[in-house]
């Protein structure tokens, strides 16, 4: 029995997907991915899957995601779920799809939010001056 660990990475948000052999049951953070809510987040989640085609189903997925906000969530737990297929499955014709689909799938986004600096209220916008 092969185990493969993977992460995934999106703003402050972090993945750990671990895909064993078993029978197409996924699970993020303890719950099945059918009762995922927002829907928009599980239909993200679902993105690698349906690119993979059915061979997916071979195969047990269980996903811990911690921190940021929930579609960052959902962008990391798909990424690793990706990586996670790619790496059991050694299927590189679906590492292609996956990749001209959308590359963010398996190729992490390193753009992270900027931090506050003084003389504002936030990273970049400044205090407004009256002189009256």
């Amino acid at each position: 029995m092969r185990i493969v660990v993977t992460a995934g990475k999106r703003k402050t948000s972090l993945a750990k997907a671990t895909v064993r052999d078993g029978n197409g049951r996924i699970r993020i953070n303890g719950q099945p991915l059918e009762i995922v809510q927002p829907d928009i987040a599980r239909l993200r989640i679902q993105e690698p899957l349906l690119l993979f085609g059915e061979g997916w189903t071979k195969y047990d997925i269980r996903v811990s995601v911690r921190g940021g906000g929930f579609m960052g969530q959902a962008d990391a737990a798909r990424m690793a779920v990706a990586t996670g297929l790619i790496e059991m499955s050694q299927d590189f014709e679906a590492r292609s799809r996956m990749i001209e689909h959308d590359r963010t799938m398996l190729v992490g986004d390193p753009r992270r939010t900027e931090p506050k600096k003084f003389g504002g209220p936030s990273a970049r916008s400044r205090f407004q001056k009256s002189y009256r």
